[in-house]
């Protein structure tokens, strides 16, 4: 099946499957449309792939039929109308079952239902028991007719649509909402003259409990910021405002208390890219840097106890290397062998305590 098939198949299982809310508008539709062209009936269908549903109707109790006896099957291979005037007289439809049988189609006029994609959806048709013609007033006004009827579709899918993005839009917020609120970090966003624009509940217990306030939308954040903290604060924001990332680790000093923070600022951006103020994010490491102080300690101790250690060792080396020594000036490695074998290994064992040593000294 061809592709642009395929998506006016797609576009008519889309409407068939909305929920409209303008049912009433349609159905008026339907019957000026059979009021205008004076006939007593009138339709509004959508052709799937083998059926034919009508939607809104006067004067006609079908729901559906098979496409292949449907008249707008025509009308919508039609770029403007499609008009029979007696189908009995049509070879076309002479034996078709609507016109043999119930409703007893004599006359149809139809204009199709095409959306601002070129796809052609469905029709707007009258229909009468009696041979007829429509003039050409009555024909644009039903053109007119068909053009309403797609515009309120498109905009019922146009409304559905939305309300599935705003729905869609809320859960991300909500669940953007959850991870800020119950983050472990004090988060708070500002724009470029330090006005608050959101924080999250860490940072607003943290601001109670230091400064016994409450803290709301539209204050100024320099308000908070200690006198010791306030040029760095400054300076790194207007490094934020300007697209650079800043992150630091500090001690971080309060009343009767000192945290070390991993404190970062990234520029806050809108939806266009603009850099609009500063998201700030601290996280308390003080946990941490006590457990890396710890390890450090408990490395330097380990580097002391093998320094002294390997200075130990290094003594009976030494002595062995001396004896050695004297022993070959008195040319005893001449007739012994194995003297040499042990100078060789007293050599290299006095290498690897030179390594060892050099080691704990960096």
């Amino acid at each position: 099946m061809p592709l642009r098939e395929l998506e006016s198949l797609e576009a008519v299982n889309r409407y068939l499957t909305l929920e409209i809310s303008v049912a009433d508008r349609l159905q008026k539709i339907v019957k000026t449309a059979a009021e205008i062209c004076g006939t007593p009936t009138a339709l509004i269908a959508l052709i799937s792939e083998d059926t034919q549903y009508i939607k809104f109707n006067q004067g006609l109790d079908f729901k559906q039929m098979p496409m292949v006896d449907a008249f707008c099957n025509h009308t919508i291979s039609e770029p403007d109308f499609f008009v029979v005037e007696d189908a009995l007289n049509d070879e076309r439809f002479s034996h078709n079952p609507l016109v043999t049988g119930n409703p007893n189609i004599r006359f149809y006029a139809g204009v199709p239902l095409t959306t601002e994609d070129g796809y052609n959806l469905g029709s707007l048709c009258v229909i009468d028991q009696i041979p007829g013609k429509i003039g050409a007033v009555n024909l644009k006004m039903l053109k007119m007719l068909a053009r309403h009827v797609i515009n309120l579709f498109e905009f019922e899918s146009g409304l559905v649509l939305l309300k599935q993005q705003f729905i869609q839009t809320k859960q991300t917020e909500v669940k953007l909402k959850s991870f800020f609120e119950s983050s472990t970090s004090e988060h708070i966003i500002i724009d470029r003259e330090y006005i608050i624009l959101a924080f999250n509940k860490r940072l607003r217990d943290f601001i109670y409990k230091e400064y016994h306030i409450t803290i709301e939308k539209g204050m100024k954040i320099t308000d908070f910021v200690g006198k010791v903290y306030m040029q760095d604060f400054i300076a790194n924001c207007k490094r934020a405002l300007a697209g650079e990332q800043v992150r630091h680790e500090r001690l971080v000093q309060f009343r009767g208390t000192s945290i070390w923070c991993d404190i970062d600022y990234n520029p806050a951006k809108n939806s266009d890219g603009e850099i609009i103020g500063v998201s700030y994010n601290s996280t308390d490491i003080t946990d941490r840097i006590v457990q890396q102080n710890k390890l450090l300690s408990h490395q330097d101790s380990l580097t002391k106890t093998a320094f002294l250690q390997s200075h130990e060792l290094r003594k009976p080396v030494a002595n062995i290397k001396g004896i050695l020594a004297l022993l070959q000036m008195e040319g005893y490695f001449e007739n012994y062998g194995s003297l040499q074998k042990m100078e060789k290994a007293t050599n290299v064992l006095d290498e690897r305590i030179r390594a060892i040593v050099e080691c704990t000294r960096v």
